[in-house]
């Protein structure tokens, strides 16, 4: 991950409030966007199944969840570094709903902390594809999210970005449960050209991962051989 990238984005934000931490508007830490007490305090997803990053109890060690054991997705891992909670729910509804670039690129530089401590064992992706919206959706929204995310991100890792396609527009996924999201996303994706054999999938939250399962299916179609599922933010653990 680009050292460089990270230092421009932060100093955007301090452009934006100059020496006050995002979170707290306390004094930053020198050099970075947040103090030490508000980063740490931040919904971190380290204790994760290794495949789905479906978040685990702080006291399990981290193994495949039974979901990955049952039936594994068509991504070979995720990496999401952060839980839907807290500080990092509300950014993310300014960011989804209401633009906010702020929120984008407070977003998008956590998400590059959490990839960053991959990227010197790992060999980076041949590119980078976003969850596409319906073009109905992006219509009525006006925004596109992973779009936004991926290009940003996609320039600094010097990755291309290939566009995916969504065949339909697909009902609200709340409420379904795993089998029902899966089958709500059956064929819903096409890619519309040939993949290297290693892209990278993002977007912004993961729930159950059936949508980035439905994508990963949709580039082995078209030639990758491993695909990744990135997201910033995983939901916590479901209850029975």
């Amino acid at each position: 991950m680009s050292t460089l990238w990270r230092h421009e984005v932060d100093d955007w934000l301090r452009r934006a409030l100059p020496g006050r931490c995002a979170f707290c508007l306390g004094a930053c830490t020198p050099g970075r966007p947040w103090c030490d007490d508000c980063h740490a305090a931040l919904p971190w997803n380290r204790a994760a199944c290794p495949v789905c990053a479906e978040p685990l109890p702080a006291t399990v060690t981290p193994r495949p969840c039974g979901h990955c054991l049952r039936r594994p997705p068509a991504y070979l891992r995720a990496r999401v570094p952060l839980r839907y909670e807290g500080e990092v729910a509300g950014l993310m509804q300014r960011f989804k709903f209401h633009a906010s670039p702020r929120a984008g690129t407070l977003l998008l530089t956590l998400l590059a902390e959490g990839l960053e401590k991959d990227m010197t064992s790992i060999e980076p992706p041949q590119a980078l594809i976003a969850v596409p919206l319906h073009p109905r959706r992006a219509r009525e929204r006006g925004f596109d999210q992973g779009r936004w995310l991926a290009e940003r991100l996609a320039a600094r890792l010097e990755v291309p970005t290939i566009t995916a396609r969504r065949r339909k527009d697909t009902p609200s996924q709340r409420g379904l449960d795993r089998r029902g999201r899966r089958g709500n996303l059956r064929g819903a994706f096409e890619v519309p050209q040939a993949l290297p054999p290693r892209v990278a999938l993002l977007d912004d939250v993961m729930t159950t991962g059936a949508t980035l399962d439905a994508l990963a299916l949709a580039c082995r179609r078209a030639g990758a051989e491993e695909v990744e599922a990135w997201a910033i933010a995983r939901t916590p653990l479901e209850t029975p």
